[in-house]
């Protein structure tokens, strides 16, 4: 009998795939995200019509539309298929990276934000991912996923400023657009297609809850809370950079700060 636990606790190869290549998929499109906000105050100042205020907004626009798309991008999932939405939202994201790529202009980034913004696929990822793994072992992967993430910002915060001052802002976006592409390719190659869709309370949307959930006083302190950190974060990556200016640190070593930021705290 614990033979048949152990054994049950063990990833099946499908489910490495699984976790391996959605962990990949994530990881891809969320290290261009990341590579760009240290270096967007930096280098966006030189872009046409731009002011710290639409620069500010160029960082922040992106969590706002993942907010307003998320919920309908996962409902969808459920009908169409998880992989057609990751696709259609990984499109979205290099469509967006391309139109910032060409734009001189603080609008142009703006809008080619609110596009990749605006393919919010997290939802449908992680639905995806409870789709391929069992129960049992559906935590693993979950953790796997989020341990990606934080390695992946970790590693975007060194090399954004590093790209960006060798090839300029707009390489950045070009970088955007090839990772989320490559993505693409892991989606329709290596992930596998799910049997059936898994009723996960830790990823699913429940049609009938999201009333109940929004008007939940208790989750709306967290929720005020967690965007309140948001504002904090992104805010910062408006401010930091130019007081590192200020203090006579070139912006083509911002890098080092935010590598011993991130050394620290890991540890």
């Amino acid at each position: 009998m614990n033979d048949t636990s152990l054994t049950d606790n063990i990833m099946t190869p499908r489910e490495r795939h699984a976790t391996w290549g959605l962990g990949a998929v994530f990881s891809l499109r969320m290290l261009g995200m990341f590579m760009v906000l240290p270096v967007l105050t930096t280098y966006g100042m030189a872009l046409q019509g731009a002011s710290e205020s639409l620069i500010g907004l160029a960082i922040g626009i992106y969590g706002l539309m993942q907010a307003l798309f998320q919920v309908p991008f996962g409902l969808l999932s459920d009908r169409v298929g998880r992989k057609l939405l990751i696709v259609i939202g990984l499109l979205m994201f290099v469509l967006g990276s391309v139109i910032a790529a060409l734009s001189t202009t603080i609008w142009g980034i703006i809008i080619g934000r609110a596009l990749q913004g605006a393919g919010a696929i997290s939802a449908a990822v992680m639905a995806l991912l409870s789709d391929l793994t069992r129960e049992q072992n559906r935590t693993r992967a979950m953790a796997f996923i989020g341990i990606s993430f934080g390695v992946t910002f970790a590693i975007a915060m060194v090399l954004g400023p590093i790209v960006a001052h060798a090839w300029a802002l707009q390489s950045l976006f070009w970088c955007m657009a090839l990772l989320a592409s490559l993505g693409i390719v892991i989606t329709l190659t290596l992930i596998p297609n799910a049997a059936s869709h898994a009723l996960n309370l830790e990823s699913a949307i429940v049609r009938g809850s999201i009333r109940q959930v929004v008007g939940n006083s208790r989750l709306v302190k967290l929720n005020i809370g967690i965007m309140c950190l948001h504002i904090l974060l992104m805010s910062s990556f408006v401010a930091l950079p130019r007081v590192l200016e200020q203090a006579g640190l070139p912006a083509e070593s911002h890098w080092k700060v935010y590598l011993y930021t991130m050394l620290i705290s890991f540890v």
